[in-house]
């Protein structure tokens, strides 16, 4: 690096041997090392007590060689998530899951952006779709996806300013509220749940989701598939992001984008 400076590092900490965790932990590695980036991957057994985890966490809050760090997501049940969430130190919380950069976040006052929801809003200002009086449905109200992203495209910026309309599980005919959307954004968890009977022709769709099915033509056995009947909605769509390989690298993209923010705080404050 120029001036004798490290190169930004992201920690990515892997527990146990979930199929889907290990392919996005090693898709964050891959992608460290295009932007050289150095990454370090701590993988630990399913069965590590909860302790040792915080224990490791507070390790990567005081290194300072550590810019940022994730915890993948979904951990063991022995593990409580919102606890590990909340022992990550903000400055670090690259993925922007800790209250305090989601409570930043709503005041617009900084902090960080939870990582899909920066990615979606990056991808919408790339390909110039333009958000602006729009109506956008989002199907999904997460707090790392479906609700602050409601917050980021109803804000008065550049690739927002949109009439957003977050819905869930509990939502009455919701067919109704997508059919009239000009741009709908799928992270229910439910494959192929959006249908070309669910939306209007000519509006855009972004499909968060992920989800691992049946499939008699993979070697495997099994194939990824969106929230969205991409084969049924595609003929009819103005725009559609596949899955794999739509919001996913976006999502990737959004990280090492926090990363590269702590890393510039770092130097700032020294």
């Amino acid at each position: 690096m120029e001036q004798g400076l490290r190169k930004p590092h992201l920690v990515a900490i892997l527990v146990g041997e979930n199929p889907a965790s290990e392919a996005y932990v090693k898709n964050k590695m891959k992608a460290c090392e295009k932007a050289s980036f150095q990454s370090t991957l701590i993988h630990y057994a399913a069965d590590i007590s909860e302790q040792t985890l915080l224990d490791e966490i507070h390790k990567l809050n005081e290194n300072q060689e550590v810019d940022g760090f994730i915890v993948q997501l979904p951990l063991p049940s022995h593990i409580s998530e919102e606890k590990i969430t909340f022992a990550i130190d903000p400055q670090k919380d690259v993925d922007g899951f800790h209250p305090l950069n989601i409570g930043l976040m709503t005041l617009d006052k900084g902090g960080y952006i939870p990582a899909t929801p920066l990615g979606i809003q990056l991808l919408i200002e790339k390909y110039k779709i333009d958000t602006r009086g729009k109506k956008v449905v989002i199907i999904g109200r997460s707090n790392i996806v479906g609700t602050p992203l409601s917050i980021l495209l109803s804000r008065n910026k550049k690739g927002a300013n949109a009439t957003v309309t977050l819905t869930h599980s509990n939502t009455e005919n919701i067919e109704e509220e997508t059919k009239k959307a000009d741009i709908i954004i799928a992270a229910i968890g439910k494959a192929k749940f959006l249908k070309r009977s669910m939306v209007q022709p000519g509006a855009i769709i972004i499909d968060v989701g992920i989800n691992r099915i049946e499939s008699d033509t993979s070697a495997s056995g099994f194939a990824l598939c969106g929230d969205v009947d991409y084969d049924d909605l595609a003929p009819v769509v103005s725009a559609i992001t596949p899955v794999p390989g739509g919001v996913g690298p976006m999502t990737v993209c959004a990280l090492l984008f926090n990363t590269l923010k702590s890393y510039e705080n770092h130097y700032v404050n020294l």
